[in-house]
């Protein structure tokens, strides 16, 4: 060990690999662009793509774009994109059909929302424990309360939400749900009782082999016709319930992935300790098998995120639904493309946000390093 350790330099970990020694940015291209002839082709041949692509985009939508306020597609007098749609039709795509009196309530909900969770992912924040309180025990409430209504604030029907609001609603539960049911459901799936493990496999196998839309419709139009006659529940609620249980079943086969990647000899090491299955599990086995699978946990997010867009097969105007909305008014019609680079664009900056939070926690935790 004392000979390992020689070849290190002082601050080095043994454990983790060498700091990398910093280049030149020609030396940097030669190293990763033109190392050899084929990957001095691919380089070429990418910077002709973007060359043929680029301008013309930036200049559409960019340079010759319509910027200023308007109210139909007659106030766009330039060749480029008509930004002027998403600026008189912005506040829908961000609260729907909410009324815009109200729509403070869901500013704050959000912003109550985004703190603690800012709080929890940042590393050297006092106090998480309360802000995990917080979040999962009483922000429900208030977010109910704020959105839907009640103590004094106006009543607004779940028919009315929509745009990023409805987006970011259903891709919270969806996450926020489908871990702790996913855990649950690979620790059943490996559970030594084979009524358990018959169970758990078998809702997985189920739902994974069907898409998500067929969950929706289901969870939509088909459930109530099993329900007591006078009893239902509301369409958000279902299509909440139906992304949720959706996401649980493939977040499931993630987890399994990592349980099944811990050696045996940390089962055997926590037993020899006199360690019960729930102690083992939940100080030794799991933390570490959740460590292993960051990459597909957060992909199944992002997938999870993106998937929410379906709702509107159920007549939930989420963000793309509001947008594909507004392109079939008489006044804008016929300017589609605008919306969905909005729609893109907003879906990329949450969807890249979570990418790159996951790696800088593999980074942290030394996930994924070789030695």
């Amino acid at each position: 060990m004392a000979e390992a350790m020689q070849h290190y330099k002082p601050g080095e970990h043994p454990d983790l690999p060498p700091p990398r020694e910093s280049v030149g940015p020609i030396a940097w291209v030669r190293q990763n662009l033109l190392s050899s002839p084929l990957n001095a082709a691919l380089t070429i041949g990418s910077l002709y793509l973007l060359y043929l692509v680029l301008p013309p985009f930036l200049d559409w939508a960019i340079f010759s774009a319509n910027w200023q306020e308007g109210t139909s597609r007659a106030d766009c007098v330039k060749d480029g994109a008509c930004w002027t749609m998403v600026r008189a039709r912005f506040g829908q795509f961000i609260y729907g059909f909410y009324p815009q009196d109200e729509r403070w309530r869901v500013n704050v909900a959000f912003l109550l929302f985004f703190v603690p969770v800012a709080a929890l992912l940042i590393e050297r924040v006092p106090g998480k424990r309360y802000f995990a309180i917080f979040l999962f025990a009483i922000y429900p409430v208030i977010a109910y309360i704020l959105f839907y209504g009640g103590l004094g604030l106006q009543e607004v029907p779940t028919a009315r939400w929509g745009g990023l609001m409805l987006t970011l609603i259903l891709g919270a539960v969806g996450i926020v749900v489908s871990l702790p049911i996913g855990i649950v459901l690979a620790l059943g799936r490996r559970s030594a009782l084979p009524v358990i493990s018959l169970i758990c496999t078998g809702f997985i196998e189920f739902v994974r082999a069907v898409p998500l839309i067929t969950v929706l419709f289901m969870a939509s139009v088909m459930l109530p016709l099993f329900l007591p006659v006078g009893v239902t529940f509301d369409k958000l609620l279902r299509a909440m319930v139906g992304i949720a249980l959706f996401g649980a079943a493939y977040m499931a086969e993630v987890v399994r992935g990592g349980l099944q990647a811990i050696p045996r000899g940390q089962y055997e090491g926590a037993m020899a300790l006199g360690l019960n299955y729930w102690k083992m599990t939940g100080l030794i086995i799991l933390p570490q098998a959740l460590r292993i699978v960051i990459p597909g946990i957060v992909n199944t997010f992002i997938g999870l995120f993106k998937d929410t867009t379906l709702v509107l097969i159920i007549g939930l105007f989420e963000l793309l639904g509001i947008v594909q909305a507004a392109a079939r008014d008489a006044n804008w019609i016929g300017l589609s493309r605008e919306g969905f680079v909005f729609a893109a664009l907003v879906f990329f900056i949450f969807c890249f946000g979570m990418s790159r939070y996951s790696q800088y926690l593999e980074r942290r935790l030394h996930t994924g390093h070789k030695r």
